[in-house]
Parts: structure tokens; C-alpha cells; sequence
């Protein structure tokens, strides 16, 4: 098959949302039906095995946390569709932000008893800062929920975006029927099915009477007097809208019931994005050139002290990715080949020996890569667009053991560069600062340092609440700033400077002080922000 093919077949989309609003039961239906799995359940033999004997996995299991492939490859109307798996739990957000740099849309799952919940407008906020297509589920549809009418209006208040019903429910809860089609026309009933797939589904016209025989009276009435209310206030789906971020098509369903799985999935086949164009620092990048180049978004340790292997998901953005070729390391400037890049499909992982534009291989590294690093075919170029989010919670490194220094250093680096955390650098006394979005982390970091760099610590609270980067075309503003307030000025990894606000208060006083000084909330200063 030639490139151009190979290309138009490619889907890759993450699938985000509040924890327990169905993510996990969400992506094994759409593995079901792209036959990737037969039983629903299978997905979860994905999980990654580890010594059971290990003190994290101890917190895996207390907090509720899965570990799992970030990526799952499945073949379906002769598309080959990748999701990105991205983490729920609020204290692993920051992971969730880069996965979505390496996605060309999303789709979002909305609890419809619960609503629009605060992750999910965390998240929203990520994708709207780039444009993303977003496909809304609103999950659980058989639960007693919020009225449609509400969740629409609820989602377009808070996410930012508009909305255009695509499927509509018939009631909800226990007296839930099921969903009508409204491009397609037809009514689909709701049937519970929690493993397989439904071998029959029956259609009927809105108007036909063995619809009103099927629903009542009532019921069809209202379906009727709801979708004309639909047509006349919400404009028709239009393809190019949802393209660029603008309008999210929303869909009905109970997932766990497989029902309203199918719509929204072939929906998704039909106007989801190709793989799109990608910023550098040189140019921007089209999928459709001929040479090889593609970023790391996520890099995964190994937790078990027995195997130090990391592996490192590159994003493929355009060209072809070739087995045991040699790709420039820009960052290095180095040659780098890999006799062993994996793809994840469904419950397995396997050696490829080619990968195109959309594609995520997993790339065995010993310690050549961090977040943001590019591979090309020798032109020295950098792609930008995974920012570093503000943390919310602040803790100094204390040594419990001086002759680690070294150890504890390298650790605290290594980690920083996997993203586990963001790694502040204050003076004097070359002070480390971590700052990450919760808790656990800090526990995660504390026993992989010991275990895996044999370095003590215990973390001393700060009373920081929010990090902004620095920037001015102004330099003696900002260097007279960082010297009037050099007791709250850090620097990151990279040495950009950042200011450490104790209060909200405080961080907008000194914005209102200082006009030509910018605050950045992300460390990618080119990315809109509010």
C-alpha cells in the first residue's frame, strides 16, 4: 500500500474524562467492536505486570489506579485507528496534557448524572487552546441523569464550545428507549448487552407508526417536539466546523450496555481528522513529506528495580518511521537507531517494522530522551506544543542522606525529565523545588528514588500555590523584577525563570504592578492562553 493510503487510513484520537464517568468501559466497546478484542474485559489484560511485592504497586492497588499501554491500535472499516490512553486521576493531569500534543482529536465522556466535573473542564481548556475536534459521549444514559436540554447547555457554558446533537435519547434512566439518529433518521432501541455485540438493530422512521407502537404515544410526541426544538435552534452539523474546534457533535449512550457505541463510532470514522500539520521552531511540519521526523510525548519507566529499561512514545508526524534505520537526535545532535520500536495492539505489543504519520511506536530508551525530543532524518528542527502546566503543590527536596548527594541529584533529574514532575531550581543554596498537580505523586517519586537510585528523602511543603513563567520584551523590567523578588524567583529545567505566587492575590497584584512583564501558566509561551 503506498504512502498516500497508508496515510488516509490513519485515525488518532484520546479518549479524556472525570474519572468514573466510563473512560475505560468506553475504549474496551470501541476495541470490541473494532473486533481488536471479542469480550469485553479482555482489554484489561493490558495492564503491565510488576513485582507484586513493590510499595507503588501497593499504592496502585490502595488508590485505584491502572496501569496500562498508553496506546491501543485496532483496524476498523479499513482505518487503522489509535487511541491514547490518558491517566484520570487528577494527580496524573500534567500526563494527560502532553498526551493530547500527540492526538488529532478527542473524545470526551460525560457522566449524564454527574455533568460537566471540574478534571473535565481541566481538560477541555487543553483542547481548546489548540483547536481539537471533540466528539462528546454522554455516558450512563440508563442511570436516572440530568435532562438533555441541560447537559447541552451545561456543556457549552463551561467547555467553551458549541454543541450539535447528533444522537437523541428517549427518556433516561429505567425508563431509558433508546436514541434517534438525527442525521441518519432512524431510531435505534436501547437493549442491554454488557459483553458482546448486538447482532440486530432495529430502525425506525420518527414518523412511522410502528415507531409510536414501539415507544407509545407519548414518548413519540416528545421525541418529535424535541427534535424539531433541535432543528430550529442548533445549526446543522457542519464537517469543516467541527474541524476546527468549534462545535462538538454530541452523542447518547450507556457504554458499559454497548449501546450508542456503534453511532458514535462510525460517526467518528467518517469526520474525524487526518493526521494534521505540526509546529516546529523552523517551519511547520506537513504528514504528507516524504522524510521521517516525530517527537516524544510521554516516557515510561519501568517501576520494578530488576528492569531499568524506559520505553519512549514517539509521535510519527510525517514521512516514514523505519526499523533499524538511524534518525537524528536534534537535541543530541546524535544518530540514534532502534532495532526493537514496538506498536501496542489491544492486548499485545509487536515489533514494527514501519510507521506513518499518526502512529505512536514505543522506543526502548537508556537514557537519550526527555519530553519534547525530536527524531528527524538529519534537519535540525524542534517540535513545539507541549507545554508544562503550572503545578499546585510545592515541596523542597531534603536529603536524608549525604552521601547520596549524587544519587538523589541524578534521580530527581531523570524523573523531571520523564514529566513524573516539574523540577524548580531556587538560590542560594541550589535549592531543588518539585512541584506537581497531587499528592501521590510526591509518594511515587519518593520510593522510585530509593529503589531505583538508592537515594533518601523527605519533602519540606512550600507555601507556593501557583507557578507563572517569565517573559518580557522588556530585559531590564524583568531583570530588575527577579532581583526585587529573588526570593520567589525559580528556574526550570530549560533556565527559563519562574515565579513561585503563595495566593491568587498576591500573583495578580504583581501582574496589575507590572505591565510589561508576562505571566505564562505553561511553559509554552507560544500557545494561546487565556
Amino acid at each position: 500500500m503506498s504512502f498516500q493510503s497508508e496515510l488516509k487510513r490513519r485515525r488518532t484520537f484520546a479518549i479524556i474524562a472525570h474519572p468514573d464517568a466510563g473512560k475505560t468501559t468506553l475504549t474496551e466497546k470501541l476495541l470490541l467492536f473494532g473486533g481488536a478484542i471479542q469480550t469485553a474485559g479482555a482489554v484489561k489484560s493490558n495492564k503491565i505486570k510488576k513485582s507484586t511485592t513493590s510499595d507503588f504497586m501497593e499504592i496502585e492497588k490502595q488508590r485505584g489506579i491502572s496501569v496500562a499501554t498508553s496506546v491501543m491500535t485496532f483496524e476498523y472499516n479499513n482505518l487503522k485507528i489509535n487511541i491514547l490512553d490518558t491517566p484520570g486521576h487528577k494527580d496524573f493531569a500534567e500526563d494527560t496534557y502532553r498526551t493530547l500534543t500527540a492526538v488529532d482529536s478527542v473524545i470526551l465522556v460525560i457522566d449524564c448524572v454527574k455533568g460537566v466535573e471540574e478534571q473535565t473542564e481541566k481538560l477541555m481548556e487543553v483542547c481548546r487552546m489548540r483547536d481539537t475536534p471533540v466528539i462528546i459521549f454522554v455516558n450512563k444514559m440508563d442511570r436516572e441523569g440530568k435532562a438533555p436540554f441541560d447537559l447541552l447547555d451545561e456543556l457549552e457554558q463551561k467547555l467553551n464550545i458549541g454543541v450539535r446533537p447528533i444522537t437523541w435519547p428517549v427518556n433516561g434512566g429505567r425508563d431509558f428507549k433508546g436514541v434517534y439518529h438525527l442525521l441518519e433518521k432512524k431510531m435505534n432501541f436501547f437493549a442491554v448487552n454488557k459483553t458482546k455485540l448486538e447482532e440486530d438493530i432495529f430502525e425506525y422512521d420518527i414518523d412511522s407508526e410502528e415507531l409510536r407502537s414501539k415507544i407509545g404515544n407519548k414518548d413519540a410526541e416528545q421525541l418529535q417536539e424535541d427534535v424539531e426544538l433541535i432543528e430550529g435552534v442548533y445549526e446543522e452539523f457542519d464537517n469543516k466546523t467541527y474541524l476546527r474546534g468549534e462545535i462538538a457533535p454530541v452523542f447518547f449512550g450507556s457504554a458499559v450496555s454497548n449501546f450508542g457505541v456503534m453511532e458514535l463510532l462510525n460517526t467518528f470514522c467518517d469526520v474525524s481528522p487526518l493526521p494534521i500539520s505540526r509546529e516546529t521552531n523552523v517551519r511547520v511540519v506537513e504528514p504528507t513529506e516524504p522524510k521521517f521526523s516525530g517527537f516524544v510525548f510521554k516516557i515510561h519507566a519501568n517501576i520494578d528495580p530488576r528492569h531499568r529499561d524506559r520505553i519512549a512514545f514517539l509521535r510519527v508526524c510525517s514521512g516514514t518511521f523505519e526499523r533499524s534505520k538511524f534518525y537524528e537526535h536534534v537535541r543530541l545532535d546524535k544518530k540514534l537507531r532502534f532495532s526493537n520500536p514496538y506498536m501496542f495492539m489491544a492486548d499485545s505489543k509487536n515489533v514494527v517494522e514501519e510507521a506513518y504519520p499518526g502512529d505512536v511506536v514505543g522506543l526502548y530508551d537508556t537514557g537519550n530522551f526527555k519530553i519534547g525530543d525530536t527524531l528527524t532524518e538529519g534537519e535540525e528542527l524542534q517540535f513545539t506544543g507541549i507545554p508544562s502546566f503550572s503545578p499546585e503543590l510545592f515541596r523542597e527536596v531534603i536529603n536524608a542522606d549525604p552521601m547520596k548527594t549524587k544519587q538523589l541529584e541524578k534521580g530527581v533529574q531523570q524523573l523531571s525529565e520523564e514529566g513524573v514532575a516539574q523540577l524548580f531550581t531556587m538560590q542560594p543554596g541550589n535549592r531543588k523545588i518539585i512541584g506537581t498537580v497531587g499528592e501521590l505523586q510526591f509518594e511515587v517519586i519518593q520510593h522510585r528514588l530509593l529503589h531505583e537510585y538508592g537515594a533518601k528523602c523527605r519533602f519540606e511543603a512550600k507555601p507556593y500555590s501557583k507557578a507563572c513563567w517569565l517573559t518580557s520584551e522588556n530585559p531590564e523590567a524583568l531583570a530588575e523584577f527577579i532581583r526585587l523578588k529573588n526570593n520567589f524567583i525559580a528556574y526550570d529545567k530549560d533556565e527559563n525563570p519562574v515565579f513561585l505566587a503563595e495566593t491568587d492575590w498576591i500573583l495578580r497584584m504583581n501582574k496589575e504592578n507590572n505591565p510589561e512583564i508576562t505571566f505564562h501558566t505553561t511553559s509554552e509561551f507560544k500557545v494561546k492562553e487565556d
